[in-house]
């Protein structure tokens, strides 16, 4: 079976660092970890395929804009007869996480997203996500949630990028090893942590 990986971000360099981008950071990163070749042109976005971790595996970054995303991984879904309950896995940026955690979750509803919004509305929300912490604006923001995420990562936040994007495409990677039990390791490790520092 072929996995589905989906990076969300919106198309235009006036987008490219925002951060509700940090979806195609990480699928970027991935295909070139994996050596796929270059991006072609498909399925209202673009793709690369190739074989990773043992398994085939299609990595795509929607180009519809985030509220359309899911005509984009609905077409990919079909063409490549992807199981979505167990072989598509989404990266996105979550503002209910502190910025730079790092979380596997498997199914679930939208949280005011609108590139998981489309892809729940045309696929149901069983598949598993990549969320990418970006915090919520910090106190004194001027502007709706949507500036926030539309604005570039801020010049301490950039610099933590990197590692940032490299623990997400570890995590996508243990997913496309493991499955959903990759979310059962996530997990356990969390409340460790939790624990150590309580």
């Amino acid at each position: 079976m072929t996995k589905l990986v989906v990076g969300l971000g919106n198309p235009g360099k006036q987008y490219a660092k925002n951060r509700h981008n940090v979806g195609f950071f990480v699928v970027d990163e991935l295909r070139a970890r994996f050596g796929f070749s270059d991006f072609k042109e498909k399925f209202n976005g673009v793709f690369s395929k190739g074989n990773a971790e043992g398994e085939d595996v299609v990595l795509l970054e929607p180009m519809t804009y985030m509220n359309e995303s899911g005509r984009s991984v609905q077409a990919a879904v079909a063409f490549f007869h992807v199981d979505a309950k167990k072989d598509l896995i989404v990266v996105h940026d979550e503002l209910d996480l502190a910025f730079g955690d790092v979380r596997l979750k498997i199914g679930g509803g939208h949280a005011g997203h609108n590139g998981l919004r489309s892809i729940i509305g045309v696929l149901g929300g069983d598949f598993a996500r990549v969320r990418v912490g970006i915090g919520r604006p910090p106190a004194g923001f001027q502007g709706e949630v949507a500036d926030f995420v539309l604005q570039n990562f801020d010049p301490v936040e950039a610099a933590s990028i990197p590692d940032v994007v490299t623990k997400a495409s570890e995590t996508t990677r243990k997913w496309i090893q493991q499955g959903p039990l990759a979310a059962n390791e996530t997990n356990v490790r969390s409340k460790g942590r939790a624990a150590k520092s309580a």
